[in-house]
């Protein structure tokens, strides 16, 4: 380090040193960081990418915004991510996991309207969390450029999952008497569409975003139709 005449640091020199050196928190060469610290730093990572990913679109987000943003180096995100499309998929898995049902959603019992009922609300509602809407934006948006996006978020099968859960529940249904379905995953998947369609549009700013009381009493009418229909349903001769 140079000195200045009376043996000090020079002022740019306490300028260098008065700068928060970031790298130093990341172990060096023979230290690994713990499995914790790693954790924490991955989580850091798509923090920041899933804000800029959000906020301005996958096309305009840079590797080095995002390094930036999480206050890392790019050598750092490249000990963990092989590329932006690598990050992209991280940012989707954790938005999608948010998004799934309860783990014992399965186990649902009871009078039918009243567990349709409930799969509707939460299916709508995990569709309008303002992330959701915030990624099929984007996704809308950039799809012509990057078509292998909306891929990644199929890929993740969180809408499959729900189809396959409403269709167990049909298909029980089904065998008990009660409904009179010959295709229940094709009856459970217009269910699906029919559930989040209109309000996730009106979300997107096609006309004004649903009340909880306008939630509620769509996923009711919802149940209600699709009740009626599948209890009186007539396959159409091929």
């Amino acid at each position: 380090m140079r000195r200045s005449a009376r043996g000090g640091s020079t002022p740019r020199a306490r300028s260098r040193k008065a700068i928060p050196d970031v790298a130093a928190a990341i172990p060096r060469r023979g230290g690994r960081p713990s499995r914790k610290q790693a954790a924490r730093l991955g989580e850091r990572i798509v923090d920041a990418a899933t804000h800029l990913f959000l906020a301005q679109g996958y096309g305009a987000t840079s590797i080095e915004a995002v390094a930036r943003r999480a206050r890392i180096s790019k050598r750092t995100f490249y000990h963990r991510f092989d590329d932006k499309p690598a990050l992209f998929v991280a940012v989707v898995h954790r938005i999608i996991d948010r998004l799934r049902s309860p783990a014992d959603v399965e186990s649902l019992v009871g009078d039918l309207p009243e567990v349709l009922q409930r799969l509707a609300r939460f299916i709508l509602r995990a569709a309008l969390l303002p992330q959701a809407i915030a990624l099929n934006r984007m996704l809308v948006a950039e799809s012509a450029r990057f078509p292998k996006l909306a891929a990644v978020v199929t890929e993740r099968g969180v809408t499959e999952e729900a189809i396959r859960v409403i269709a167990g529940i049909l298909d029980r249904e089904n065998r008990a008497g009660n409904l009179a379905l010959d295709n229940p995953t094709f009856a459970a998947r217009q269910f699906l569409y029919m559930i989040i369609a209109l309000p996730q549009r009106r979300a997107m700013g096609f006309g004004a975003p649903m009340t909880s009381a306008e939630i509620d009493a769509w996923a009711r009418d919802v149940v209600n139709l699709f009740l009626s229909g599948a209890r009186g349903w007539v396959r159409a001769a091929s």
